[in-house]
């Protein structure tokens, strides 16, 4: 199904029909501030092994980011960091980063993994946003790439549904994406690494 959301001002009626979705293990394809993402529950097993099967990886061996609506739970998925990391992250969040922290014992336990680090993400998105807020945990994530390697991510909603529509239950069409990913820093170690450069300029916030 391809349901069209505008990012200014979501439909209420248009995202509940998404959390209902996602509550009942379904997955989606939604947009962000930067590539559309490819996304599930975090509390359901069966989805994330879904998305596992689509992207053609294990769940220890994958990448996955968790969407928030905005700070206030992430110390249920990251173990706990200095003053410093957070006050970075007030004010480069929402925006077009993903964090990597140290997980809590809540992830491995939500991924069946051994993964010890986990990747946070707060999109300057009012779409994924809402959706996480309703739906009232985060939402499992990884980005949509294209099989072209000119183009690394599909931007366009119609040919991103023609291509998944037989692997997703919902793609929301918020308008063309980017095709410039996030920025990812690495933040393990307790300072700020940048392993890949993309949209975000984390210059500014330091």
């Amino acid at each position: 199904m391809l349901i069209k959301i505008y990012p200014e001002n979501p439909n209420p009626k248009a995202i509940e029909q998404v959390v209902e979705v996602l509550r009942k293990g379904g997955l989606i394809i939604y947009p962000t501030d930067t590539v559309y993402g490819l996304g599930c529950d975090i509390t359901n097993h069966k989805a994330i092994e879904a998305i596992c099967k689509i992207r053609n990886i294990k769940p220890e061996k994958a990448n996955f980011s968790f969407i928030c609506y905005d700070l206030s739970h992430i110390s249920d998925y990251i173990k706990p960091i200095d003053n410093t990391t957070f006050r970075v992250l007030k004010k480069a969040l929402p925006g077009p980063f993903t964090f990597i922290f140290n997980a809590s014992h809540m992830v491995p336990k939500l991924l069946s993994s051994n993964k010890k680090t986990v990747g946070i993400r707060v999109p300057d998105n009012e779409i994924a946003r809402e959706i996480v807020r309703v739906l009232g945990n985060p939402i499992l994530s990884t980005s949509i790439k294209d099989d072209d390697d000119i183009i690394e991510y599909s931007t366009d909603p119609e040919l991103i549904y023609e291509k998944y529509e037989d692997l997703v239950d919902i793609v929301i069409d918020g308008g063309y994406g980017d095709n410039i990913a996030s920025t990812v820093v690495d933040c393990t170690e307790g300072d700020f690494e940048i392993i890949r450069e993309g949209k975000g300029d984390l210059e500014l916030y330091l």
